[in-house]
């Protein structure tokens, strides 16, 4: 997730890309897509559908948003839910705001708790960003819930990775980590892989200027790989800094195939299973 003040500019959306399937956008935001209703978010899927993706998690950054995408994934069988406070948004993890996300990571359309975690980029440069103590603070609340869930736990770290570390050593991991949209270096890459973690890569891997993570990046195994949009962020190069769109996903696939030098459909497909197998996702989603 990008904070609202660097939102995408209003160029044109990027063409549709060449089909590619199975495909699962493991990390999205479909309401800052655009997305307000079942219309809206079946429009959204079905675009996504004709470039090969079969499903989306779309992922809550503060409290409105996670009733929302709770609501999106009774919508559209093909959308999933995570449920979280965003860590700038720390502050706002009051007594009910924790009792109101305990109940929405219970609904069976929720697959994971995030996104939650460290981002040490954004105190100081915007007005009302929870410091990193708060951030702390709710990241192990979540850590917890996640437990008490027994759903993954979806990992934001920006130019946090000592601190995200050190919290997940004091807090103790849950079962199932993901490391979302990891733009981390081949040192933390190997940190996350030995400790069994998922990490799942964005567009940001198309970057031309992405030198560490085109290091980390066949570090990781099949299996614990998984690949996303972010959108409506981070969208691959040719089209960086236009709107991204979970549709928009072969174009990440295939440029992560050709750094780590294999076929685009070897990926999709393994990307895809290890999203089921995570996530608890239904079947067809890797047919």
């Amino acid at each position: 997730m990008t904070s609202s003040s660097t939102r995408p500019t209003e160029r044109p959306k990027p063409p549709a890309p060449e089909p590619l399937t199975p495909l699962v956008d493991a990390h999205t935001h479909l309401d800052a897509c655009g997305a307000r209703d079942a219309d809206d978010v079946r429009r959204i899927m079905n675009r996504a559908g004709a470039a090969g993706v079969r499903a989306a998690v779309t992922i809550a950054d503060d409290l409105a948003s996670a009733r929302w995408v709770t609501r999106a994934a009774e919508w559209d069988s093909r959308v999933y839910a995570a449920v979280a406070l965003h860590p700038t948004r720390a502050d706002a993890l009051t007594d009910q705001a924790r009792a109101e996300l305990e109940a929405l990571a219970a609904h069976p359309r929720v697959v994971a708790i995030g996104e939650t975690g460290m981002d040490l980029y954004w105190p100081g440069r915007l007005d009302g960003c929870a410091d990193p103590a708060a951030q702390r603070e709710a990241f192990a609340w979540h850590i917890d819930l996640a437990k008490r869930t027994g759903k993954p736990l979806m990992i934001h770290n920006r130019e946090a990775d000592a601190e995200v570390l050190d919290v997940l050593r004091a807090e103790g991991a849950p079962e199932t980590v993901i490391m979302h949209c990891f733009s981390s270096d081949a040192v933390m890459a190997r940190t996350c892989v030995e400790a069994g973690w998922v990490l799942s890569l964005s567009g940001t891997v198309s970057f031309r200027n992405a030198r560490a993570l085109h290091e980390a990046a066949p570090l990781i195994p099949p299996g614990q790989m998984l690949v996303e949009t972010d959108a409506p962020y981070l969208t691959p190069h040719p089209y960086r800094g236009a709107p991204n769109e979970p549709y928009c996903l072969p174009y990440t696939v295939r440029a992560l195939a050709d750094l780590l030098g294999r076929p685009a459909e070897d990926v999709a497909w393994e990307t895809a299973d290890t999203a089921v197998s995570v996530y608890g996702l239904d079947e067809s989603c890797r047919i």
